[in-house]
């Protein structure tokens, strides 16, 4: 068992460039680090060393995982009745009139664009709030953490403020002169509203902006964001077909440079992906512990895919992405007791997003998702196809982790604090 000392160190951990030195070597590595089934792989291998009660933080309970596939049933058929439902996206966070009148004067490719304009953002702003903060809408609702941060991106879009002609479009110039100002002011922060890690968040979009204007022949001219949609429309198949890995790989590799270097890499930013000293080297020849995680990236992959079917493409492989690592899915299985902490202790202060705990909490959550997807359908006797992951995790994990979350604690925060920037989760 681990010491609290070393379970609950605080450090920062610094943007460091690895020493492997082999170009072929860190491709490699890259590489893997990208793809889902990586993701998969090494969250795999922390739920094998929990089994053999290895881990440093947690330890399983897998005759609780019933439970957890019990309360996920009761909430999908709560939310869905009839079991038809959507994928799990941040368009399910949108009030949909809204969306409606916010759109009605736009169709097809042009309204397909308006969509990207706005989910990307929306996505990136989509980091932990933080247990205080609120958003009252302009009917007088009143709406918080995750949803109440897509209700604000939305005015935030609305009011034309991502575009420096004020229009419903995202470009890099309209990015890089928002203030911070003009950014709490959208999203009502105060000294009595404050939202966790405002600034950032404001970094983020200004480093989108930065990705716009220097790659001119995938954004164009306008340096536009939207313009994504020229390109997968150009990959499409006959018929039109797209596979959600290389919506992905466009969002990690495009977009790559908008997160925080944390770990760099023959100098390529890797983005949400994080180092575990129990785990494996990816390659033969590197001694490299990374374990990945991209969870805002698989997210947004998620959120692109209505707009691109809207055209009419297909969208196939979308079961390779995989559940994502953050604190609804994740309590789920901390509070209804799949997984427990050696140190109870932790809960009391906050985690940094790299610290042993958030790192095996994470892995864990990805691997028990699919495990919890495979026993929902053996019950209800569907296949992958008929109910893929991120129906499971609409109908689902999600609501479910928020639903105890609340039953829990007065906050419905999550079990574990992160010691958030704005950019993880």
């Amino acid at each position: 068992m681990t010491s609290s000392i070393e379970m609950t160190a605080v450090e920062p951990i610094p943007s460091r460039i690895m020493p492997e030195s082999n170009p072929s070597v860190d491709a490699a590595i890259i590489d893997l680090l990208r793809s889902p089934q990586t993701i998969r792989d090494r969250a795999a291998q922390l739920f094998a060393l929990g089994v053999d009660d290895r881990l440093m933080a947690f330890q399983l309970d897998l005759d609780r995982l019933d439970a957890v596939v019990d309360v996920v049933e009761q909430t999908t058929r709560h939310n869905y009745p009839t079991l038809e439902i959507p994928l799990h996206s941040r368009w399910r966070h949108f009030p949909q009139s809204r969306l409606e009148r916010l759109f009605t004067a736009l169709d097809g490719v042009e309204r397909a664009k308006a969509q990207i304009d706005l989910v990307i953002p929306s996505v990136l702003l989509d980091a932990g709030a933080g247990d205080r903060w609120r958003y009252v809408d302009q009917a007088g609702r009143t709406w918080q953490r995750s949803q109440g941060l897509a209700v604000a991106s939305l005015e935030l879009f609305s009011q034309g403020l991502l575009s420096h002609k004020g229009k419903l479009q995202t470009d890099a110039r309209g990015l890089q002169q928002i203030t911070l100002e003009q950014l709490a002011r959208a999203f009502q922060v105060s000294e009595i509203n404050p939202l966790v890690g405002l600034e950032g968040r404001l970094a983020l979009l200004h480093r989108l902006g930065d990705v716009l204007m220097t790659q001119p022949a995938i954004f164009g001219e306008a340096a536009r964001l939207g313009n994504l949609l020229d390109g997968w429309m150009g990959q499409a198949a006959t018929p039109p077909t797209l596979s959600a890995e290389t919506i992905l790989q466009t969002v990690l590799v495009t977009l790559g440079a908008v997160w925080p270097s944390r770990q760099v890499l023959a100098g390529v930013n890797l983005g949400d992906v994080w180092t575990h000293p129990q785990l494996s080297p990816l390659c033969a020849d590197a001694q490299s512990t990374y374990i990945p995680f991209h969870k805002l990236s698989q997210w947004l992959t998620y959120s692109l895919l209505e707009p691109l079917q809207s055209l009419g493409l297909r969208i196939t492989d979308v079961d390779r992405l995989t559940g994502l690592a953050e604190y609804r899915n994740g309590g789920l299985f901390l509070d209804l007791g799949v997984l427990c902490l050696r140190d109870a202790a932790i809960v009391q202060s906050s985690q940094l997003p790299g610290a042993t705990v958030m790192v095996e909490w994470r892995g864990l959550t990805i691997h028990l998702l699919d495990q919890v997807a495979d026993r929902l359908r053996q019950r209800w006797q569907m296949d992958a196809t008929q109910l893929p992951l991120a129906k499971v995790l609409q109908g689902g994990t999600w609501s479910a982790g928020r639903m105890i979350a609340a039953k829990l604690r007065s906050d419905g925060g999550p079990p574990i604090r992160l010691k958030s920037d704005g950019t993880v989760f």
